[in-house]
This record gives C-alpha cells, structure tokens and sequence, in this order.
C-alpha cells in the first residue's frame, strides 16, 4: 500500500515539514530509552530503537530532508521492524506479519502525534494518515501503549466490531452535550429515539443527495451561480464530487453490507467515536495531548478544525461497484432531504462555533486556569474542534466558510474585548491557509464577500486603533503598533478592499492629520515646559527645542525607516510640522533675541548661544529638506543671523589688542623652535586663527556676505599685526638704545648716552662696538615668522577666491556715494646741506623728522641719525586721508636738556587729485632754512578689501623687519666706518704712512693736466701689512656676528650679513668717490697706492664673509651689482676728465632709450598682500659722473647733464601720458548688455 502510494504521488506528492524530523528524533530518543511511559512494551521498544539508530545516520537525515515523503519514512521503519520480528522467538509462523501490522500501526499514529506539535501541516498529509490508521488498525480496543498487548498479538480480527449505542462510548456525543450543559440520561434518551432514523444507511444517503443535488443544479450544497466564473464552479464541483465519493466508499469499505442492505439491515447506530478514514485534517496546526501550564499565546497548543472534507485523497481507493452503485439509485430525490444536515448548515454552524469558543473562553477565564497557563490563540478546545470537524464534514461547511466565520467571530469578541489582540492574527492565518489550499477566485460568491465585509471591518478596527496609538508621538515604539500593522498589511494585500472600492489611501489621510496633530501638540506642550523653566535665556528654550527636535526625528526615523503601510511615513509627517513651528517661533523672536544678545559688555544672551542655534537651526532646516521634498520654508538664515555675525566681529575686533598685549606679556623672548622665533607670535596668531576657524566652521551659505565677513576679519588681522609690530619695535628699540640706570629725561636717555660718550673722548672720537642680545635678534625672528604664519592664513583662508567673490557678487553701487578714502606713503628718504642754528659751521648734527597735520597733531617720527649734516633715514609712513591734507615736515636737532632745536621746515600737500596716477613721486623739498630734504609720495586706494588687508598686514612685517635690519646695521656702521678709513688705518700701521702720502715730489695727484707725464706707482706692500690695518674689524666681526649667528633665524641672518656687506660697499665707495649731486665736492682723488689698499680691503671683507662657501652670506649675494659697480671704479678711475664727460652722455643717452617711457607705478598694499607677490625691485647704477665731481671744472658740466636728463624723462612721460588719454577718448563698440537671467 505504501509504495503504491509513493510511486503514484511522483515529484508532486504532499511532503511533510522539515520540523518533524526534529520532533520526531525526540520521540524516538525518549521511547528507545524508556522515557516515554505510553510506549512500555519491550518488542515495541526494540523495534523503535533499531529505528531510531538508522534515524540518526547523517546521510538518512538528509535524504528524508530533501524528499520529506510520509510514505518512504513509514517504509523505512517497516524495514527495520521486519529485521526485528523475524528474529523474534516468540512470533511463530507468520505472526510477525499480524505483529508487523501492529507495528507500522503504532508508528503511523506516533506520527499523526508528533505532527500535532508541529505548525502549517497540511491537511492532506493528516487525512492521509488518518486512512493509513485505519487500514492498519481497524476500530478495536487497544492498550494504552497504543497497541494490543502481547497476549493478543496473534489474534487477527478480520471484520469491524459492532457499533455501540451506550453514551459512555460516543465521545462525541459526551462532547456535544458538555456544550450544551445535558445530562448524560438525556443524551443517552435521545440517542435512543434517534438511533432507528440515524444510522450508517441514513449517512450514506445524505452524501448520495449530496451528489445528486450538485448534478441536477440544486442549491444545496452548491451550483453555478454560487460561483464568479465557470472556473471557480468547475473547480469546486470536481473537488466536492470527488470529496464525497471518497467518502461513500471509506464507508462501504468500512462496513461492505452497505453496499446491498437495505436501511433495515444495517446497523441502528453509528459509532461517532471510531477512526474515520474521512475524519478531517487540520486547520491549526497541531494537537497537544498534554498542553503546558503558561499562560503566554500559543499558536500550536491546540488541535485545529481546519480542513475537513479533505478525506481521502483523489484517486487513493476506488470502488467501481460502490460508485455504480451510487449513481444507479434512483430512491434518491433532489433537494433538501437529508437526516444528518440541517436545513440551513452554515446558520448551524456558525452558532455550534461560537457555543464552543464562548464555552472555551469561560474554561479560560476560570479560577482554575492559572495565569501562567498556556492557551491556545485558537481558543477552541481539542474536543471542540472534533466536534466541530465532524459536524463540518457531514453538513458539508466549506474550508473558507470555516475560516471566515472563525475569523468573524474572534472578530466580534475582540470587539467586546473578551479575546486578546493576538487571536486575531490567529484567524487571520487560518484564513491564508484557506487560500493556500484553493485560490480566492475560486471560493464561492458568499464566502468572497462574507470575507471582505470582515476585511473591512477589521481595516476600520485597527485604523481606528493606529490612530489612537500615535497619540504617544513621538515616543511611539514599533511594539506598540506592530499587531495593527501586521492586521492591515494582511488586510491591505487581500485586495479585496480594492474589489468593493475602498479607498485605502483617502482612509489614511485621517492617521496622517492625526499624526499632524500630535506633533504640533508635542511642540506647543515641549517649548511651554522649556520657557517654564527658571534662568533661562531668551535663546536658550530654542536651542533645546532643536535639540528635542533632531532627537524625536532620529529615534523616530531609526524606529521608522519605512512608511507604514507605504504611505504613513511618521518622520516626515512630524518634521513637516514641529520644524515650520520652530521656524515661526525663531521669527517672532527676532527682535527680542537681538535686544537680549546686545544689552551691554555682558548679555542676557550670550552670543555663543546665538551660534549655537545657528548652527541646530541649519541641522532642522537640512532634516526638512531631507524629509520633506516638496516644501520649502520662509526663513533666509544669512539675513536672519548676520546681524550677529557682525557683532561677533565688532567683539572680536576688540579682543585683539588683549590677546597682542597678553601675547607679548607672556613672552621670555627665547628661542622655541628651530626658526628662532620666541612663543608671542605663535599665541597671537593662534588667536587670530581661532576667528577663522570659528567663521568657517559656519559654513555660511551666503558667499558675498561669507567674503565679507573675512573682509572684515581681515582687518582685524592686520591691525593686530600692526599692533604687534609697534609693540615688538618697542621694546627692541629699547634693547638697541639702552638708558641709564638713573631715569633722566624719558625719550631723550639715548641722546643723553651718546653725547656722554662723545664728551668723554679726548682728541678724535673712538666708537665703541655695540654688542647685541639675544632677545634682540629673537624678535627679528618673530617678524620673520610672522610674515610666514600670516601667509599661512592667507591661504587658509582662500584670499584670492574671496576677493572674486566680492568682485563678481557685490550689489550695485548705491545713489549715495560714501567717501572714498587713500592711502599715501610717505617714505622719508635723505636730508642734504643742513646746517645747525649755532655759529660753528663744521657743528654735525643729530636729526629727526617729525610730519605733523593742519592742527598740529604729530603723525610720525623718525629714528635719530647722529653725527651727520646730511643724514639718511629711508623710513617709510602709512597716512589714511579722505581729502587734501597738508603736512608739516620738520627736521630736528635732538638736544640734551630742553626742547630739541629746529633745523628746517617744509611743506607737503597730500591731495588725491595730485597723485591720482598711483605713482611714486620724489620730491625734494627745500628747507625754510637751509638745505633740502627728498620724500618719496605715492598713492592708492584705500578699499574695504581683504587683499588689502592681507597687503597692508604684510607691509608693516616687511617695514618692521626693514627697520629692526636697518638699527643691526646702525649699530654696527659707525665701526665699520671707523676701520675701514684710509686715515684710521695708515695711522694703525706707521710704515704705511710714507708710502700712502707719496713723499717723492715727482708723484702725480688726480686729475692729470694735459700733457703732464705718466704717474709713477710705488712699491707695493704685502698683503699681511694692508690686512693688519682693519684687524680690529676682523676681531669685532668674529666676536659680535657669533650671537647673530646663534640666534638669528637662516632667513633673518642671511639678510642681516647681507646688509653688513651692503654697508661694506657703502663705505668702501665712499672712500673712492662722492655721492651723485650737482654741487662741487671738496673730496680729493686717491692715489694709486690708495686704491690698490681699498680694493685690497674689500677682497679680504669679500672672502671673511664668503669663508670657502661656509660663510653667512653666499658667493653671488656678495658678488652682487653693487659689488660689481664698486670694482667699475677703478676702470674709470685713471680716465681723462673729457674721456669720462664724452662716456657720461653716452651712457645718459643709452639709459635714456632703454628706460620705459611711463615710470613703473609705485608698490602697492595689493603687491604685497602674500610672500608671492612680494618682489624686489633694483636698478643699476653708473660711476662716471662721481667721479667727475672729483675732477676740477666738471660742477657746471654735470649739473647740466643732470637737466637734460630730467627734462628728457618728463618729455617722454608727457608724450605716454597722452598717447594713453587718446586711447581712453578713442571710440569704443560697447559690448551687448547681458542677457537676463531666464525665469
């Protein structure tokens, strides 16, 4: 039988689940070991046992995994069991065989157990099971183990035992009138008035009925028009027809007289309490023999009535002379005529259902069941579910029927709340089972729409339940909603809400205003309890507003990812409220937070918190678009908060005098890198950087108002370095120029020491070499590294793509023009011919110059030039004017008691107009006294422009550091000079004496007369004897430059050696030749002698410095133009006068034609706003017209080549300037206006 039934079902053969074999490898295990108190029996022990070996083989498992046929699994243990009984003593003959059947029996039925604890078991495969059962084991009393006891193995009953009538044996019948509260008496009373009309004929007719109906039309149990389509009735026609005959001939083969006895032959009752093959399966998945004691839901504890009628299955075992015998009966009559089936079934049904669950939930409920008791989610009872599976099966209840009824009723107790919310997931399952086994579109008409009214309800139910859950918004948990969900989403994929024109999403437009309404409660409620709470600001219920905002939008969107039934996305639904209310509530604040952040040095609201929810209110403004795609809110964030910006930058402007003074005041001026550089400049600029980073951490949208902003901390910037550089000057002047111990005269301490020492000095003047500190050159290291940190910050902060923004983005230029403002430069270059207001006209003078405005206000001040009529300064001065401005140039002697002495004045005009070509102007102004001073103007713009800024910021580091190199170089100059004289170093070396004075009386002096006779030169000296004149200056040098060399910077000592050597130079020509001017000069030539000594000096300088390429200053700096100009000297140094008169026009007139014809416009802040824009500019110089001033006769000539020369030049700049007017008035074609911008 079994392997007919394997061979017949193929690949498509119902399969049982894989969790059996896990279920059933427990059971096994327990009966081996004699756990299991139901299965005592040793043979049968043994016969599990040997089973159970097999079973736990890897590759058996698998096998069983992979096919799950019932059948081959029933097969195996055949095998096994056949092993067992052959071999048993006890079994004589073929009683194996009989024992075998009882064998197979016992584990068909230890299968349809183990499948009750297993969840979605088929229908098919339990009916199946149930035929198995009773082929095998044919109704008979049986021990509790399951099977005969052995005393009775041998005996084989061949033939059903007789029905029995008793009540005590129709467990069915206890079970009905349990339900309905009837004594057993009266139950037994009516079994006895019913039992000559209900017998096993009777029940056979009623399924004969059952078929004639359905082939003559009938409406009971079913016809055409109970159906949406011919499919679905010729569906369900085959299904039943078939249902019923497998059922006939389960019975004719159970009882075979039924085939030809008459109703008074056959048996007068019918034993409801035997093994049916036609007994139905399951709709629940399993049945528990001995359920737990938990209370907690369970979806397999109890036995399940889904699935009758599923009987035998098509084809299994067929009766050719039953089934004619069914047709050919012609007593049979159409219609409603049957003994067994009410006149209206499903009414029946319904009713018995809800008698049963109502009488199950009262057990339930009871004292009895403790709350830690396990119940079924099905409520219904295993007894019940019998009870109604049989009535099922003989009224002919449809599968869907059943489960939609199940469903309503559940329904309506969860309604009234006599049932949890999870039974209705419970029913919900039976349902999709239903329709697992036969398609929707094959139910009939009344059962689709008996199903989609409960479907509608159950939608309205739990929408209806959703809506009330989101008043816990926004702690909302998936738990909470879960079961509503699960509910609608099943209800939702039907479709069939959609078949009768619901409208599911018009009915979650509801939810979603409810959803609105909560949040905007949430917000209103959340801001109340935030403003309620005491000391706080005006910003600050806001700012943790936002952060209760993003918080509930966070958990929300983590707790939420997806919409809820596609269409209710939470998150989005509460941004698009709680986020347009902050918005409004952070407008109507505007005023009252800008009053609040700007009442005095200390707010009521801090600025910081004012950033802050710059900062959460940008997040929201981002989290709203991100949500909510097709809205937009009215708040322009750059225009609201820039107002706070600005005075954030007006705060920090202030700040940075503070952080300069505490930035030098924590200094000790010692070197903390390997740059040289002390710790100010780093905690200064770490300061300023802390702006930067804070401005751009805004990430301001705006990018005009963004590069405005740097703008303006641009300048702050550079008036902190300006600030600093003076400071460092400061105290670097006061470490250059030391006062006394005693507090003389502030100001004047420096003068003081200088005429002191010159007053000490008893015949000629000696200079004493000033020694330098380390501090000193530490803070030349600082303006150094100052100008590197800045260029830093000057890329940090992307200057360059700032100031194109302004430029391309600014507005338009407004009606009302402010004033425009210019910045001048005014350097202080030489004064000449000075002369003191005493008598004595050889008096030299120690000179300053003040500029002074219209009222009298000083504006700058120079250094103080010592010792010299004709002094030099090249100081350079910043003077911001808006319009013409005249200036006082005075020139002062410094005076050691009293007020310091006026040598001279005049007068300059810094107007717009005049300079308005941007060049550098010399001028050379004479004195109201005597002599003249030259001052270089130029001129430009002064704009509100970071570039600007940045250049000016750079310019006074570039201006610090030219003064603090240019006092290195004062300091050192006068010795310098005091060695590297003719006459100081004859006299160091008295032999040198007769030979540099020339006592022969036929040597020649310089200019040579026409026709005088060659000059004779003497005999050279060694190179000792001319080195040893200026050792003192080799000694100085190797004694002073070592503190340079140790804690100057590569940078700052390069251009400290540098300038040495450019002293050097300087010194070294004067000695060969007078300055350039057109005044007759007293200086007499050297003689040969004397130039080999000088050019002999500045071979020994050049090589010190240079030292085999050791040296401070490399080969090409100190082989530089100047040096290159200085060894020219003597190439026209023995020259005749008319020679060096004819090579001067020459190489005027060359200079003259190589020269642009429009000067080069001065440097601007613009070129020096980084180090890459910083160049140095330098001309090269000609000798030939010093050295004819010390030729006699050449004052007239040269003064005039110097006219021409400055007439030519302002000839051509003339004829430039008007070539460039003519082509600015040249007629131009304007290019077309820009096109506006498309809307």
């Amino acid at each position: 039988m079994f392997k007919d039934m394997n061979l017949r079902d193929g690949p498509k053969s119902v399969k049982f689940p894989e969790k059996l074999l896990k279920v059933l490898e427990q059971k096994l295990k327990d009966i081996a070991m004699g756990k299991d108190a139901g299965y005592t029996d040793q043979l049968v022990r043994r016969t599990m046992a040997r089973f159970y070996a097999m079973f736990m083989d890897d590759s058996f498992k698998r096998q069983m995994k992979e096919n799950r046929k019932i059948e081959e699994l029933i097969l195996m243990f055949a095998t096994h069991a056949t092993g067992v009984l052959k071999k048993e003593p006890t079994l004589a003959g073929d009683g194996w065989k009989l024992e075998l059947n009882k064998h197979i029996a016992i584990f068909v039925k230890m299968l349809r157990e183990c499948l009750r604890n297993v969840n979605h078991v088929s229908p098919e495969l339990l009916s199946r099971l149930d035929i198995y059962t009773a082929k095998l084991a044919p109704a008979q009393s049986v021990a509790d183990s399951g099977y005969d006891s052995s005393s009775t193995r041998d005996s084989m009953i061949s033939t059903p035992a007789q029905n029995s009538t008793n009540v005590a044996d129709m467990d069915l019948v206890r079970i009905l009138a349990a339900v309905f509260k009837i004594p057993d008496s009266t139950a037994q009373q009516e079994i006895d008035n019913l039992k000559g009309v209900c017998t096993e004929k009777a029940a056979l007719t009623d399924l004969k009925t059952c078929l004639k109906n359905i082939n003559a039309g009938a409406a009971f149990p079913g016809r055409r028009d109970d159906f949406d389509s011919e499919a679905a009735w010729t569906h369900w026609k085959s299904l039943e027809t078939t249902h019923l005959q497998q059922m006939m001939v389960a019975m004719v083969q159970y009882k075979p007289e039924l085939a030809k006895s008459t109703p008074g032959d056959v048996s007068p009752s019918l034993r409801t309490s035997s093994h049916i093959t036609t007994r139905p399966g399951s709709l629940y998945s399993s049945f528990d023999a001995a359920p737990s004691t938990s209370r907690n839901p369970s979806v397999s504890s109890r036995r399940s009535f889904y699935g009758i009628g599923n009987g035998i299955a098509s084809g299994e075992y067929s009766n050719d002379n039953g089934d004619n015998d069914v047709d050919e009966d012609d007593e049979i009559q159409v219609g409603h005529h049957f003994t067994y089936i009410p006149p209206n079934p499903k009414r029946f049904y319904k009713r018995l259902l809800e008698i049963c669950l109502l009488a199950d939930l009262e057990v339930m409920l009871s004292p009895e069941v403790d709350d830690n008791d396990e119940v079924s989610l099905g409520i219904l009872s295993a007894p019940h579910i019998d009870l109604l599976n049989e009535c099922a099966m003989r009224w002919r209840i449809s599968h869907s029927y059943r489960a939609t009824c199940f469903m309503d009723i559940v329904r309506q107790f969860y309604e009234r709340g006599d049932v949890p919310l999870e039974c209705i997931p419970e029913g919900l399952s039976n349902i999709q089972k239903a329709m697992t086994d036969m398609e929707l579109e094959n139910w009939p008409t009344q059962d689709i729409e008996f199903l989609s009214s409960i479907y509608g309800s159950l939608f309205n139910i739990f929408l209806s339940s959703l809506y009330h859950a989101m008043e816990s918004l926004p702690n909302l948990k998936p738990a909470e909603i879960e079961p509503y969900l699960n509910v609608l989403e099943h209800v939702r994929d039907s479709g069939l809400l959609e078949r009768f024109d619901v409208d599911i999403g018009a009915r979650l437009v509801d939810v979603q205003e409810r959803i609105k309404q909560v949040s905007e409660q949430f917000f209103i409620a959340k801001l109340e309890e935030l403003s309620a709470a005491p000391g706080v600001n005006r910003a600050l219920p806001l700012l943790l507003m936002t952060d209760e905002i993003e918080k509930s939008a966070k958990l929300l969107d983590k707790r939420f990812p997806s919409p809820l039934l596609e269409q209710l996305d939470v998150v989005s639904l509460m941004v698009e409220i709680v986020i347009p209310a902050f918005i409004h509530e952070l407008q109507n604040s505007q005023k009252r937070l800008f009053e609040s952040s700007m009442n005095g040095p200390t707010p009521d609201v801090p600025i910081q918190d004012i950033f802050a929810l710059y900062r959460r209110t940008k997040t929201l403004l981002g989290m709203f678009s991100a949500f909510v795609s097709n809205a937009q809110l009215d708040l322009d964030i750059p225009q609201f908060f820039e107002p706070y910006v600005r005075q954030w930058l007006i705060n920090t402007d202030a700040k940075t005098g503070q952080w300069v003074e505490a930035a030098i005041a924590a200094d000790q001026w010692q070197a903390e890198a390997s740059e040289g550089h002390s710790s100010s400049i780093v905690d200064l600029f770490d300061s300023l950087r802390s702006p930067i980073n804070f401005l751009q951490d805004l990430e301001w949208e705006d990018s005009y108002q963004n590069a405005r902003f740097f703008t303006a901390l641009a300048k702050t910037v550079s008036k902190a370095v300006e600030q600093y550089c003076r400071s460092v000057e400061g105290l670097f002047l006061t470490e250059m120029f030391p006062r006394p111990t005693d507090y003389l005269q502030p100001q004047k301490s420096s003068a003081w020491l200088e005429k002191a020492r010159q007053l000490a000095i008893t015949g000629e003047k000696k200079v004493e070499p000033f020694n330098f500190q380390a501090e000193s050159c530490v803070k030349l290291n600082n303006v150094e590294a100052a100008r590197k940190l800045l260029d830093n910050m000057y890329n940090q902060m992307e200057v360059d793509k700032l100031a194109e923004v302004v430029m391309s983005l600014a507005p338009p230029v407004p009606d009302k023009k402010e004033v425009e403002r210019f910045l001048f430069a005014v350097k202080i270059v030489i004064a000449e011919g000075l002369v003191a207001n005493d008598a004595s006209p050889n008096s030299k003078l120690d000179t300053f110059i003040t500029l002074s405005d219209e009222a009298g206000n000083r504006l700058a001040k120079t250094r103080t030039i010592y010792e010299t009529n004709n002094p030099r300064w090249d100081e350079t001065f910043d003077i911001s004017v808006d319009k013409p401005l005249w200036l006082m140039v005075s020139i002062r002697d410094r005076a050691l008691v009293g007020k310091h002495d006026t040598v001279g004045r005049a007068y300059l005009c810094l107007d717009p107009r005049r300079f308005s070509d941007y060049l550098a102007h010399d001028l050379w102004m004479d004195l109201d006294s005597q002599g003249r001073v030259l001052v270089r103007v130029s001129m430009e713009g002064e704009k509100d422009d970071i570039q600007f800024y940045f250049g000016r910021a750079f310019r006074s580091l570039k201006r610090a550091e030219a003064d603090m190199l240019r006092i290195f170089i004062d300091k050192m100059s006068p010795f310098i000079r005091q060695w590297i004289r003719l006459q100081q170093g004859i006299r160091q070396r008295p032999s040198l004496l007769p030979i540099c004075n020339g006592t022969s009386s036929s040597e020649v002096q310089i200019p040579l007369p026409q026709g005088e006779k060659p000059r004779l030169r003497p005999e050279d000296l060694t190179d000792v004897e001319i080195e040893a004149a200026i050792l003192p200056l080799f000694d100085y040098f190797d004694a002073n430059l070592q503190t340079l060399n140790m804690h100057l910077s590569e940078t700052a000592k390069e251009k400290v050696m540098t300038r040495v050597w450019k002293e050097i130079l300087a010194v070294i020509e004067g000695l060969l030749i007078p300055p350039l001017s057109d005044v007759a000069s007293d200086m007499k030539p050297l003689s040969d002698k004397e130039v080999d000594i000088v050019f002999k000096w500045l071979k020994f300088l050049r090589d010190y410095f240079y030292a085999n390429g050791e040296g401070p200053v490399p080969l090409e700096v100190l082989q530089n133009q100047k040096y290159r100009d200085v060894v020219s000297i003597r190439l026209y140094y023995d020259w005749h006068t008319d020679a060096l008169m004819e090579e001067c026009v020459r190489m005027m007139q060359q200079s003259l034609n190589s020269s642009p014809t429009m000067k080069k416009r001065a440097k601007s802040v613009y070129q020096q706003r980084n180090l890459g824009t910083i160049k140095s500019r330098k001309k090269e110089k000609r000798e030939e017209k010093e050295i004819l001033r010390m030729r006699p006769g050449t004052q007239e000539f040269i003064a005039q080549q110097l006219q021409i020369m400055t007439q030519m030049q302002a000839e051509q700049e003339a004829r430039a300037k008007e070539l460039e007017e003519r082509r600015v008035k040249r007629p131009t074609t304007k290019a077309p206006p820009v096109p506006p911008l498309p809307s």
